[in-house]
């Protein structure tokens, strides 16, 4: 016999069918979008050929600009991880005055253009401050440039990372260490950063990948000047200003790569991209 249309079981499968026009409707918006990335992803490498890819690579100046890359993100990265350690260990475990207001600014080279950010230290160089700096160590449209315009955004990310990463620690342990004898510095060493490990290999690939592909403060605060302050993202744009559209493909797709690298990285740490919760 048929169950009566007003028992549970009843109820619960019409509510399943009900339901399955909305499943297809947010199917349906998601493969749109996941198409749309996989399509570009096949229009550049379709674009280009091998032998594009290798003739890019052994290009003098996008040489330069892998090395001065790859090096500015992975300095800009230590530090970042720098201040972003000790930043979101504060903003986790203490309560403050204001610290609302120093939640809120911390998270403005988020929500900054990029473009502002480069001006914005365009202009600070050109304070009495920033010139005296500039006076012991050139850092407009130098190497440091970039890494400072690197550092402005990518730092930004890892205190976020870092501060969910202890947000996600019990401080039960960190207190029991405490009431043992530890000092506050010595059960942060001992208890609470390796237990934190994850989150700081995460904040470390979320850094050094935001880095590699910073364009808007580098363009503007260290320009594009070719075997100087030319960076992956700066090397695309000038290859397009001069009509070169099959290196500029071949670099894109060479940060493309890399950044499947980062979410796998990501992923194998077992840091869920959400900042929500370590696995």
């Amino acid at each position: 016999m048929h169950p009566p249309l007003n028992s549970l079981p009843a109820r619960q499968a019409a509510l399943r069918r009900s339901d399955w026009p909305f499943l297809a409707g947010l199917g349906i918006i998601g493969i749109l979008y996941l198409g749309l990335i996989l399509a570009l992803l096949v229009a550049d490498a379709s674009f280009t050929s091998p032998a594009h890819l290798w003739a890019a690579l052994r290009s003098p100046e996008i040489r330069f600009a892998i090395k001065l890359s790859f090096l500015s993100s992975s300095l800009t990265m230590i530090l970042a991880l720098g201040a972003a350690v000790p930043i979101g260990y504060l903003m986790s475990r203490r309560d403050f005055f204001g610290k609302s207001l120093l939640d809120a600014v911390l998270d403005i080279p988020i929500v900054l253009p990029p473009m502002v950010i480069g001006l914005s230290l365009l202009i600070l160089f050109q304070t009495r401050m920033g010139r005296a700096i500039e006076s012991v160590v050139p850092v407009t449209y130098e190497v440091p440039s970039v890494i400072l315009a690197q550092f402005m955004v990518a730092c930004a990310f890892a205190v976020r990372t870092m501060r969910a990463t202890f947000d996600q620690i019990s401080p039960r342990r960190e207190q029991v260490a405490l009431t043992l004898g530890c000092r506050r510095s010595q059960a942060f060493w001992l208890v609470v950063l390796p237990e934190a490990k994850r989150g700081i290999l995460t904040a470390a690939t979320l850094a050094w990948a935001r880095s590699l592909g910073e364009f808007g403060p580098v363009l503007v605060f260290s320009g594009a000047t070719r075997m100087r302050t030319e960076v992956l993202p700066t090397s695309i744009f000038l290859e397009l200003s001069v009509g070169n559209l099959e290196a500029a493909v071949a670099v894109s797709l060479l940060m493309v790569g890399t950044a499947l690298m980062v979410l796998g990285l990501i992923h194998l740490f077992g840091f869920d991209p959400s900042l929500k919760q370590i696995r």
